[in-house]
């Protein structure tokens, strides 16, 4: 497959302005190369027990952030890779004009776009998914890992592919996390956005009676039924085809968002129809920034925040219909 790669130059501070941009025009998926987060795993070096370190990675510590998005070489694509563009540069014309606050310094944003394909590259990703814990209880690994579950871990097994997320992004954790903690054994779990499944998944290991992953991109749902059968629990857990406004009739304990704050908002007043009285709505995918927000939209149709917790720069919010 051909792909594009679009590379975008910034610095510690710019890295949440960038994906916000992007979040504006609809890319999703992307990933960020922060030299600080070298830096941070060689302030636990003792954690890992390491005698060596690369030369290159020593050189990666000297690069700036950076934020990378891959999408397939369409023409569709080809001119988004063009939006992106066009909406970096008047992200640094605002960033110039002072629209962020005096000397605030996003980095040079200088863009590069290149055109490649995926035959050395197609399985690298994996290489970089390792099994991790994303809550108390919660171990997702990927198919091809070992992993000795010494602490009788609930472990998600996941084969993602490239166009699915591996469940180890901080939305990802939060959303596992406030399952945790507001779902109850026997609950019904309605999971909006499903992608590959790793929440419905969550829902049914936690004690979920019955759990409906939906998603409107019919890959995601095939992928989704895969994974659940993958990790034994089609016996409670299935992905169908759909969003709220169409066909869906289902009523939720807790409804379990991760998608992004404007669909969040979008949203929310229909995920309403589909709560059960005392029900808990979950939705995750919420830069802080745009936190207070998404709060606002959510106490005009009734919501109670119930909490909010954040991590990196995320936040998931917790809600339920007075």
């Amino acid at each position: 497959m051909n792909y594009i790669e679009i590379n975008i130059e910034t610095s510690a501070a710019g890295i949440e302005p960038v994906v916000s941009e992007l979040l504006s025009i609809g890319i999703t998926d992307t990933v960020v190369e922060d030299p600080r987060d070298i830096e941070d795993l060689m302030d636990k070096k003792q954690t890992y027990d390491w005698d060596y370190l690369d030369d290159s990675i020593m050189e990666k510590m000297k690069e700036v952030p950076s934020v990378i998005v891959y999408l397939e070489d369409t023409e569709e694509n080809r001119q988004l890779s063009k939006l992106t563009e066009t909406t970096i540069s008047e992200l640094k014309a605002d960033a110039a004009a002072g629209e962020f606050g005096e000397n605030v310094d996003f980095g040079s944003l200088d863009v590069t776009v290149k055109f490649d394909d995926d035959s050395e590259w197609k399985d690298k990703w994996k290489e970089f998914f390792k099994p991790s814990q994303i809550s108390e209880s919660i171990v997702v690994k990927p198919t091809w890992e070992e992993y000795e579950n010494k602490d009788s871990k609930l472990v998600i097994e996941i084969d993602p592919g490239m166009a699915f997320g591996t469940g180890t992004h901080e939305t990802t954790s939060l959303c596992v996390k406030m399952l945790e903690k507001y779902e109850k054994k026997g609950d019904d779990v309605l999971d909006v956005g499903c992608g590959s499944g790793i929440l419905s998944i969550a829902a049914a290991l936690l004690g979920a009676k019955d759990v409906l992953g939906v998603d409107v991109d019919p890959i995601a749902v095939e992928v989704a039924d895969e994974n659940i059968a993958l990790n034994k629990v089609a016996e409670v857990a299935r992905a169908q085809y759909g969003d709220l406004t169409k066909g869906i009739d289902y009523k939720a304990d807790v409804v379990v968002a991760n998608l992004m704050a404007d669909l969040v908002m979008m949203l929310a007043e229909d995920v309403a129809k589909h709560m059960k009285e005392n029900g808990f709505f979950i939705s995750s995918g919420i830069l802080i920034e745009k936190e207070e927000v998404v709060s606002e939209h959510l106490k005009k149709l009734g919501f109670t925040i119930v909490e909010v917790v954040r991590d990196n720069g995320w936040c998931a919010i917790v809600a339920k219909i007075d």
